[in-house]
């Protein structure tokens, strides 16, 4: 009897999967579907980035509620979660992705996180509407699709007093050479925001941000 090809291509060996670098989940394995091309954040970028954040929040992630716009993998909302974020909200349109986040949440127990299948800036624009605030807000969207130039003027109606947005793309945010504080080289979209720190790790190019 002849096989059936599968549905859809997939990658030899073992599934994909990053872990959770660190919290009361750290080394938890979190899939990463095939079908859909996921590009979860690699996790030295995230051991780095939580570094970031963890010196900019004082460490206070039990009174840090937290928006994960494009979740995927949800390697960056479960790690916000792992280290006692109060809240972590996340984010995804594919209906198989959202379905994958709610087995982890549900394997974890981690009931102070709520996993959304809605359009990520849709869901930013009622946000914002309703009054809800957040201080922390993760941008990892698809590359080449100039979401992070959409979503960020959301962001600014979203942010918390000190609130944080962390961005990631596939080419560094134009904001000039700093040194030679050139405004007029920022596109509109991106003026209202401070760098705060930024690097480089491959093609993933990974911002820290605050509001000005």
């Amino acid at each position: 009897m002849q096989k059936k090809s599968p549905s859809f291509p997939r990658r030899p060996g073992p599934p994909q999967q990053v872990r959770i670098i660190g919290g009361a989940w750290k080394r938890t394995p979190l899939p990463v579907l095939d079908a859909f091309g996921l590009r979860p954040t690699p996790d030295r970028v995230r051991e780095t980035v939580f570094n970031w954040i963890g010196h900019q929040m004082a460490a206070d992630w039990d009174a840090a509620d937290c928006l994960d716009l494009f979740a995927g993998s949800g390697a960056l909302g479960f790690e916000a979660a792992s280290r006692g974020a109060r809240s972590v909200t996340m984010v995804d349109t594919v209906g198989a992705v959202v379905r994958q986040l709610e087995t982890v949440k549900a394997k974890l127990q981690a009931e102070h996180v709520r996993v959304m299948r809605a359009d990520a800036l849709g869901t930013a624009r009622d946000a914002a509407r309703r009054g809800q605030r957040f201080d922390l807000i993760f941008l990892d969207p698809p590359y080449q699709q100039d979401f992070l130039s959409q979503a960020l003027p959301l962001c600014a109606d979203l942010l918390k007093d000190g609130g944080l947005v962390y961005a990631e793309s596939g080419a560094p945010l134009p904001f000039g050479d700093a040194q030679e504080e050139r405004a007029d080289t920022v596109p509109d979209w991106l003026s209202p925001w401070q760098l705060v720190r930024a690097d480089k790790a491959g093609m993933v190019h990974f911002h820290l941000l605050k509001l000005r």
